[in-house]
Parts: C-alpha cells; structure tokens; sequence
C-alpha cells in the first residue's frame, strides 16, 4: 500500500525548476535511498513532501492526507543532517517537545526514549543542554528525536555521516525495526556501503527528474558512479 505518491510534482526555485514533472510513489515497510549530485532535487523534495514548499503544480499524497493541513504534517517526520537542538533545552526536554508536536508524549514513549537512549549510548547525557554535548552526542540526539515518533513516513538526510562504528550498526538495526513495523522510509546518503541489508530500492534524480531506479543489486555500480 502506498504511503505517499507524488504526480507530476513541479516545484520552482526562482526561475529554476528544482524539480520538473516528478512522479513516484513509497510504500508501507519500504526503504527508498533517494541519490543524486548536488542540485538533483532531493533537499527541495524532501521540504515538498514537509510542506516547507508549495508546489507550482502536480499532487502530493501522504497516508490519504494532502497538504498544507496539519493532519498532512503529522503523517512525516524529518532528521536533518546537521543537528538542530534548542539551547535553552535539556536532550530529554528535546524528546518530550517533539512527542507532544506529535501528540504522542505517553508512558510507553517514555520507556522508548530510555531504550533508544541506551542503544545509542547517550543515556547519561539526558539532562545536558546542547552546549555540552559532542557533535557525535548532537547527532544521536537529533536522530533519537525523529525515531520515536510514529508517522506513517520517515525522511532522513544522510544518517549515517558523522556517527561510529557502533551508531551506525545500531541505527541499521532501529530502520530494519521501523520497516518491520511498517514505516515508510526515505533517505539520503553517499555511504551506500550502510544501505546493505535495508534499502529496497534506490531513486536517482537528476535536474529534478525521475532518471533511474534500481535495487539492491545495484549498489556496487552506484558506489563506482558517485565515488
């Protein structure tokens, strides 16, 4: 079943169009890699699908909602590359902000902070405010952040940079979950050794257009393409 469908997506920057015509669709319990160079449209598809960009024309469709309602914004949730964590909030008081965002602070989420705190090693720096965390402590913060929250569609851009060994191995784990459960998930990434186990297929853009998709299989000829 899909998740989210994009028809005939236009979406201009200026005089440019960031993306031209593109059509897709993600299913439930699918891992989608979205890869392209510099200005192929993925950052201004990821803002499209957030609602951060209105659309010059085409459908977007998100777990039956469309946007810009609020019903529509509560179907994604969004884990940037670069970390952005409130000063004046302690890492826990992150994780409480974005469950209510969501309308989903509870006891069981609660206990599921706990456990993501503990996998990724940062269950001792719940109390510290952003100033005193590491850039690796950042990063888990913010990805901890978005993986607690239940939306029907996941997007991550470049989740695997800047974490260890160890984070790594353990975020693989938390996505294979996410997509046992059913979670739609798209990201994006240059590490296409970590998509090994967990990517479904691939999508490449290019200006903005839809120009390939491939599985698996692939993986060897994208690392020659883009290393």
């Amino acid at each position: 079943m899909s998740v989210l469908t994009a028809t005939d997506l236009v979406v201009k920057q200026g005089e440019t169009l960031a993306l031209d015509g593109l059509t897709l669709a993600v299913n439930q319990g699918e891992v989608v890699a979205l890869i392209g160079h510099n200005g192929a449209g993925k950052s201004t598809f990821f803002k499209t699908v957030m609602g951060l960009i209105e659309p010059r024309g085409g459908i977007l469709a998100l777990a039956g909602e469309t946007p810009p309602s609020v019903l529509y914004k509560q179907q994604v949730v969004y884990i940037p590359e670069q970390p952005f964590l409130l000063p004046e909030l302690t890492v826990f008081q992150h994780f409480q902000l974005y469950l209510e965002s969501y309308n989903q602070y509870k006891d069981e989420k609660v206990n599921e902070i706990y456990d993501l705190a503990n996998r990724f090693e940062i269950a001792g720096e719940l109390d510290q405010f952003p100033l005193e965390l590491s850039k690796g402590m950042k990063q888990k913060a913010q990805l901890i952040a978005g993986l607690i929250i239940d939306a029907p569609l996941l997007l991550i851009d470049e989740p695997f940079v800047g974490l260890d060994v160890y984070a790594q191995q353990e975020l693989t784990t938390v996505l294979k979950e996410k997509k046992q459960a059913g979670q739609a998930i798209i990201l994006t990434t240059h590490q296409f050794d970590q998509l090994s186990g967990i990517m479904d297929r691939y999508i490449m853009l290019h200006q903005g257009k839809l120009i390939k998709e491939g599985n698996q299989q692939d993986l060897g000829e994208l690392k020659r393409r883009f290393d």
